[in-house]
């Protein structure tokens, strides 16, 4: 089973690219353009990796990245 890549970028070209790239290397990708797509994303999808912009217009990276740990962390308990 391949692993589950998360791609988040309001840059509809570079997360068209690394979709690319990362496909091509035969990974699952789920990608998104905005913040509110990947929050449900993440609630719905067991993910292995996480690539997220920073500086997206609604919700910062780091919130998106927050939400992934406090999931992860309720899973462990």
């Amino acid at each position: 089973m391949p692993e589950k890549i998360l791609v988040v970028d309001d840059e509809k070209e570079i997360a068209d690219l690394v979709e690319l790239y990362l496909k091509n290397e035969n990974y699952e990708v789920c990608k998104f353009y905005t913040a509110q797509d990947a929050l449900a994303c993440i609630e719905s999808t067991e993910l292995d990796l996480a690539i997220l912009d920073i500086m997206l217009p609604s919700v910062s990276g780091f919130a998106i990245c927050q939400k992934i740990r406090e999931k992860h962390m309720k899973k462990k308990k």
